[in-house]
């Protein structure tokens, strides 16, 4: 009688942890699939699209010096003078729509990832810090770079479509002619076969210490003017420095492995375009940040929510 009232008492228990695990399963993934992630993921792409729009040219002028070896490097004004003056002014937003299409998507699953896994830490009754932002804007990258790969591989194509080159390989390779995402996507996958689309996944995949290092220190140095303010919502001046801050400091660590990608001249020709790329890269990510955290929050006080902030 004793032994089963205890199996019985055992089974009980058992019942009992197996349902606040799946009560546990159930609110991690309705915290998941959330308005607020979605909120953040259509703030961070539509952030991103309104800052490289703006800084585009200085965009045009580092691709080109990264990828045309024979271009000498010289300051960005004077590279975007010479490919307006060689080309036509249109050329300096050559593949926008494209890049604007590509970044959207890309930053939309980088942003929902990396939100989602902040939920997470939130469930688990865990605190930011610095390591565990590491950790989290990594796996984000590195799943966007492993989703959004071929868009990326068709945007430089299309970027690069019918640019003078000063370098001979360039000039007299025959390269297809694409009309838009689509068709270069059909192209390639047909021609040149499906795998071709995901060229680079791995040197992509290093890359993504990128965003790992730029969104730690962002994050860092966010919490420190939040509680230094006592406050949630900081200024767009704030949000600006704090995001030129991390940009800059997440480019000049890892700028070498972004040009390694196109060159193969040595270690002289790895910080060739480093000037147009800091100028670019960090004015575009500040931007980024400031219309992010700004859209997020109108949003969420539209909604009546209290905060928009997962920290």
């Amino acid at each position: 009688m004793f032994c089963f009232e205890r199996q019985d008492i055992r089974s009980i228990m058992q019942s009992k942890v197996a349902t606040e695990q799946r009560i546990m399963s159930l609110a991690a993934l309705k915290n998941v699939f959330s308005y607020e992630n979605l909120v953040h993921a259509l703030a961070g792409a539509t952030g991103s699209v309104f800052a490289l729009a703006v800084f585009y040219p200085l965009d045009t002028a580092r691709t080109r010096l990264q990828v045309d070896d024979h271009r000498k490097a010289k300051h960005s004004p004077i590279v975007m003078a010479e490919i307006a003056k060689e080309e036509g002014i249109t050329a300096l937003y050559r593949g926008l729509f494209p890049v604007l299409t590509t970044l959207y998507c890309s930053n939309f699953v980088y942003f929902y990832t990396y939100n989602a896994l902040k939920v997470s830490l939130h469930i688990d009754g865990g605190k930011p810090g610095p390591i565990k932002d590491l950790s989290f804007s990594f796996i984000a990258a590195v799943i966007n770079v492993l989703v959004t790969a071929p868009l990326w591989v068709v945007n430089t194509r299309l970027k690069l479509q019918g640019a003078k080159f000063k370098t001979e390989k360039y000039k007299e390779a025959k390269l297809p002619i694409y009309s838009g995402i689509i068709d270069a996507l059909w192209k390639i996958a047909k021609h040149e076969g499906l795998p071709v689309l995901w060229n680079g996944t791995m040197p992509s995949i290093v890359l993504a210490t990128n965003p790992a290092i730029q969104f730690m220190v962002y994050e860092t140095i966010k919490r420190y003017f939040q509680r230094l303010l006592n406050q949630n919502d900081l200024s767009g001046l704030l949000y600006f420095v704090i995001g030129a801050i991390a940009k800059t400091v997440a480019t000049i660590a890892t700028y070498p492995l972004q040009v390694i990608q196109s060159k193969e001249n040595g270690i002289q020709a790895l910080y060739k375009g480093m000037e147009a790329k800091l100028f670019q890269t960090v004015l575009t990510a500040a931007l980024m940040f400031l219309t992010y955290e700004k859209i997020a929050a109108f949003v969420f006080k539209l909604m009546g929510h209290n905060t928009a902030k997962l920290d």
